[in-house]
């Protein structure tokens, strides 16, 4: 299947091999796990819970989102926008250029068809009415980042890619040209051509793979957006690692954090932050506005499905951390942006017993969502 991608060769394997991150025949994190963050007692869920999810995995309705098509017209005034479109998708604006980070599109987090995790709802805005992008950011290979349908249908475009080593012959074996896939190891940096932006990847704490024979044949990093005036911090997938302080004081000061919060497990305590090792992860990074991504869209770990903004808003108050947590498909600016509403709750109970939810742009009816496009082959 073309879905679960293309093996490096040739001069990209090579230039794999010469990472100081590849070991053993595959890519390594660099230090040691710290201890405590994986629960040894916890066995690992079973394929079925996987794939099927029960409980409140999975929200009883549609969650609130907007169309963002009309806030994107206008520039934002901070010269820093963020519209979060599902999962770990955003459209980032940055001093007047757009970055889109792990675009995925498609209807299920997994390489078959029918099975695996499905999408709780449509991107709030079809891929074809996207804005011109000028730069889009691939963290690592997993299908929740990055989706065939969606490179499929980027490929009939000219935008640039920046990604983790080896990433790029997943890209190039889907249609994307050599010359637009820049792939990085960390701490190397890429300046965008004709743009104000660079791209750097730096460590995060993962694995890769689409197969069980391909683990980590691929790297897995953060990235870090640049501009003139601004600069954001995107996770990736990560557990929590100290190198969060390296990465502040060599990439440094941030004006926006998206840090993964959603799809956590004891068992996988070393992989994925999770609310509680995200704030840890905050701090580091020095405390930035916090918009948490990976939650909200696909059920891939056992808790329920709102139970990390959930436990963001209750832990946060003890804390430095300043929220950001916008409606799908709600562009906001975090330097503008006000108390967070949990408007999620709206898909969790009946509309009577939620409070009232402040709105910057209309929310999409149910005939607006039905008619969103899904990216073809």
């Amino acid at each position: 299947m073309k879905c679960l991608g293309q093996l490096a060769h040739g001069a990209r394997l090579e230039r794999m091999h010469a990472s100081p991150l590849w070991a053993d025949n595959g890519f390594r994190n660099r230090h040691p796990i710290a201890a405590g963050l994986r629960d040894a007692s916890v066995p690992m869920p079973s394929l079925r819970d996987m794939l099927w999810p029960g409980g409140r995995r999975v929200p009883r309705s549609p969650l609130p989102a907007n169309d963002p098509r009309a806030a994107w017209l206008h520039t934002p005034q901070s010269g820093l926008r963020a519209t979060w479109l599902g999962h770990s998708t955003v459209l980032l604006e940055v001093d007047g250029w757009r970055v889109l980070t792990d675009p995925v599109w498609g209807r299920r987090a997994s390489p078959l068809i029918g099975v695996g995790p499905k999408r709780f709802q449509p991107v709030p805005v079809g891929l074809r009415d996207l804005p011109a992008v000028d730069v889009i950011v691939i963290s690592h290979d997993h299908y929740d980042h990055l989706d065939y349908p969606t490179i499929r249908a980027l490929a009939r475009s000219d935008v640039p890619f920046a990604t983790s080593l080896g990433v790029g012959a997943h890209l190039q074996a889907w249609g994307i040209a050599p010359e637009r896939i820049h792939e990085l190891d960390w701490w190397d940096s890429w300046a965008v051509p004709n743009t104000g932006i660079t791209i750097t990847a730096a460590p995060s704490q993962h694995f890769s793979g689409r197969t069980l024979k391909t683990r980590n044949s691929t790297l897995w990093s953060s990235l870090v957006v640049r501009g003139p005036r601004h600069a954001v911090f995107f996770s990736g997938d990560t557990g929590l690692s100290g190198e969060y302080a390296a990465i502040r004081q060599r990439l440094g000061p941030f004006d926006l954090a998206l840090l993964e919060v959603g799809a956590y497990y004891p068992a996988w305590g070393d992989m994925h932050l999770g609310p509680d090792h995200a704030l840890e992860a905050l701090a580091l990074l020095g405390n930035p506005p916090l918009l948490p991504v990976h939650w909200g869209t696909f059920a891939l770990a056992m808790h329920d499905w709102d139970q990390p903004p959930e436990r963001l808003l209750e832990l946060a108050p003890r804390t430095s951390a300043r929220l950001v947590m916008p409606r799908l498909g709600e562009a906001v600016e975090p330097a503008h942006a006000e108390r967070v509403q949990p408007w999620w709750r709206q898909g969790a109970a009946p509309a009577s017993a939620l409070p009232p939810a402040a709105e910057t742009a209309p929310p999409l009816t149910p005939e607006q969502v039905a008619r969103l496009d899904w990216p073809g082959d």
